[in-house]
């Protein structure tokens, strides 16, 4: 019962956070900040839309039993892509902001989907 409970609010957390930072892609324009930032990791701004795109589609492909494990996965992926570029680019202290949001698909994939028998 509380493996479902923590399930749950690490799904709830997760999916959350990947329809906010998708949605917040999409108005990369509107907040400099982000702009400046992705610059900085070398993310050119021909691909943003794309990893807007994907953001949104973990979040969806979390919310499905069948595909839970697809969208940790593509999670686990896409942050450790982020903490890559943040070193490459020398941002050490970033890289090291990830990693509790890398253990989190993974502690999901350990834990199952929480509605499921």
């Amino acid at each position: 019962m509380i493996k479902n409970v923590i399930s749950l609010a690490l799904l709830a957390i997760s999916v959350v956070l990947s329809l906010k930072h998708g949605w917040d892609t999409f108005n990369y324009k509107n907040n400099p900040q982000s702009l400046k930032m992705m610059t900085e990791l070398g993310i050119s701004e021909p691909v943003i839309p794309f990893l807007g795109v994907l953001t949104l589609l973990i979040g969806i492909l979390l919310l499905i039993p069948n595909t839970f494990f697809l969208g940790n996965l593509l999670n686990a992926m896409s942050i450790l892509m982020i903490m890559a570029f943040a070193l490459r680019a020398g941002n050490y202290k970033m890289a090291l902001i990830e990693i509790p949001f890398l253990a989190m698909p993974l502690v999901m994939i350990w834990l199952k989907y929480p509605f499921k028998n």
